[in-house]
């Protein structure tokens, strides 16, 4: 992101490089970005890939551990003291004890996953000590939302929040904040009280936005949606005007008091995010709930889009040099993870994966130009169902099995959270073209397609009582993407 950084930006991120190459000649470790929107799945992809490692779990495509090269892998304390610690151990509770999903990522946090191998090549015996840190860190794909707002002023920010809010799916909740918006002279003295009516009319109407019906993804500033420790501060007290001043605004003037907090957060929020955790990784997956906003329809489809161009645009992609490398870290391994392929039948995964790579398709072209290798996979770090037949007459159709989540339902039928029932999900397009045109199918259009949420399995113990790893789909293939090369 060369055109949204200062040359002070980069003295910066070039000397934090240096500090953490300088530590990892003596302790390499590998940095790997966790993102996606909310309810993709960062937290549970994150505790499935610790306990599958760390329990020894069933991993064919992951060549180090299938080829049992891996000694052992366990958790150590992570590097960075003033980023909260990924809580695993809380996470697997919930997963494996009682049996429901654990909350979502609301802040950054990371863990430290060391793994201990042996090389495959005996060169590598030789000069490696086969021992390498994994550094997890876990984000809100909702603030990567905030990185192009770096190369945007107040202006710019306030026309394209207008733009979105006047489009399909949107234009119904966002009229209060626009009609309240419509109101305000810039030119006016400042209003502490009208500043904070403002942003509460337009925080009100994002979360509108994210809510199961809309599933819209494209909801800048982030931080609106997960404050924080932020809540309440003057650099989080602001809002999109629908009227801008033709001049410069006057000092003291309502536009001028926006524009200086508006300022204040991509100085004191977005850039040191984007300075201290985007510029540092060096492997990513961003995980895609595709079926949710299928779900929604398709202006939701659209949006999932701009917001996923948006948000892999925010990335140093690319293949550093010996020497570059040394004081620029750039991200060589994008992994893009279609997630909750359990809620449909293997026979769609294909489809899946197809529409996926259709909503990411431009950003994966400027991905490829600069170096970096960049793969898509339909996947479920948690595997909640099995798969099976029912037949109907003469048809045999493909179900899925599991636990829908208490209050899911399709058609007149609720689920109660404890009865294990089959599923017939439907069939996802053919062509991932289907899913742009109005007339896509979704609930309210064509009932065959809906997607319920299941709870997580229940785990089948040993004879000897010792509980076995978590199931997944493609975990293993996700595994060999973004850290088969570093295990060689």
């Amino acid at each position: 992101m060369p055109s949204l950084t200062t040359l002070a930006d980069e003295a910066r991120i070039a000397l934090d490089t240096v500090a953490d190459r300088t530590t990892g000649l003596w302790s390499p470790s590998v940095r790997l970005g966790v993102t996606g929107l909310s309810r993709a799945g960062k937290t549970v992809f994150i505790s499935a890939l610790v306990h599958n490692l760390v329990h020894g779990g069933r991993l064919p495509l992951f060549e180090s551990q299938s080829s049992g090269r891996i000694a052992k892998a366990y958790l150590e304390h992570q590097p960075d003291d003033a980023v909260p610690r990924f809580q695993y151990e809380d996470h697997i509770a919930d997963l494996v004890d009682r049996r429901i999903w654990p909350s979502s990522t609301r802040a950054i946090s990371e863990l430290r996953l060391t793994i201990e191998y042996e090389s495959a090549s005996a060169w590598g015996r030789m000069f490696s000590r086969g021992k390498i840190s994994l550094d997890i860190v876990d984000y809100p794909g909702e603030w990567l939302l905030d990185l192009p707002l770096l190369g945007k002023d107040f202006g710019a920010f306030s026309r394209e929040a207008v733009e979105l809010s006047e489009l399909p799916g949107r234009e119904d909740i966002a009229r209060p904040w626009r009609d309240l918006a419509a109101g305000v002279d810039p030119d006016a003295d400042a209003d502490e009280m009208l500043a904070r009516k403002l942003f509460e009319s337009f925080a009100g109407y994002l979360q509108a936005c994210k809510g199961e019906n809309r599933a819209l993804s494209t909801l800048p500033p982030g931080r609106f949606l997960m404050p924080g420790d932020l809540e309440g501060s003057p650099a989080l007290t602001f809002a999109p005007l629908a009227k801008l001043s033709d001049r410069r605004s006057r000092p003291g003037s309502m536009q001028a008091m926006m524009e200086r907090r508006y300022e204040a957060y991509k100085t004191h929020v977005v850039k040191p995010f984007f300075r201290e955790h985007i510029a540092r990784l060096d492997r990513q997956i961003v995980l895609v709930d595709a079926m949710q906003a299928i779900n929604a329809g398709e202006p939701a489809v659209k949006d999932l889009e701009r917001a996923l161009t948006e948000i892999l645009a925010c990335f140093r992609p690319g293949r550093g040099s010996l020497l570059t490398g040394l004081v620029s870290r750039r991200i060589d391994r994008i992994l893009i993870a279609a997630t909750k392929a359990d809620h449909i039948h293997h026979e769609s995964h294909d489809r899946l994966q197809a529409i996926v790579r259709r909503l990411a398709e431009r950003a994966i072209a400027r991905a490829d130009f600069s170096g970096a290798a960049v793969d898509v996979v339909a996947m479920a770090a948690v595997r909640a169902t099995r798969e099976g037949k029912v037949t109907r007459g003469r048809q045999a159709l493909p179900v899925i099995i599991g636990t829908p989540l208490a209050g899911e339902s399709i058609g007149d039928e609720v689920f109660d959270g404890e009865t294990e029932t089959a599923v017939f999900p439907g069939d996802l397009p053919e062509s991932p073209a289907a899913l742009f045109r109005k007339d896509a199918p979704s609930p309210s259009g064509d009932p065959t397609i809906r997607f319920v949420r299941f709870r997580p399995p229940r785990l089948e113990r040993t004879a000897e009582g010792v509980t076995l790893s978590l199931p997944h789909i493609r975990l293993d293939r996700a595994l060999q993407f973004l850290l088969g090369d570093k295990l060689a």
